[in-house]
């Protein structure tokens, strides 16, 4: 069991445990911004922060592992599918905007049927 000050120092001098813990909050953050919002910008918004919150964690197991270069690669391709899925969900979101002039999910039915 670790003690409170040897984690909290962990945290100060970016040990693993700072990593991961920073990656669950962000993680717990962009989940509760899905599940409770109901603007789609929001909720997109969380997605991004869902998938930033895992980049941080491989990022860190991948310095853990001892500078891991396939860690890296990884990051580098998740950004690559967060980009592309940030252009795409943005278009959508502006198209559903034209069509409803509201970023509202309960508004758009039309997506249920």
């Amino acid at each position: 069991m670790m003690s409170t000050s040897s984690f909290l120092q962990a945290l100060w001098t970016g040990g693993l445990q700072g990593y991961l813990l920073v990656g669950f909050l962000l993680f717990i953050i962009g989940l509760m911004t899905v599940l409770l919002r109901r603007s789609f910008l929001l909720q997109f918004m969380g997605i991004e922060l869902m998938l930033n919150a895992i980049n941080i964690i491989l990022l860190a197991f991948g310095k853990w592992q001892g500078g891991a270069p396939t860690a890296s690669t990884f990051y580098l391709f998740i950004i690559g599918v967060a980009a592309c899925e940030a252009a795409v969900g943005l278009a959508l979101i502006v198209e559903l905007y034209r069509l409803k002039s509201t970023t509202d999910a309960d508004q758009h039915s039309t997506l249920r049927h």
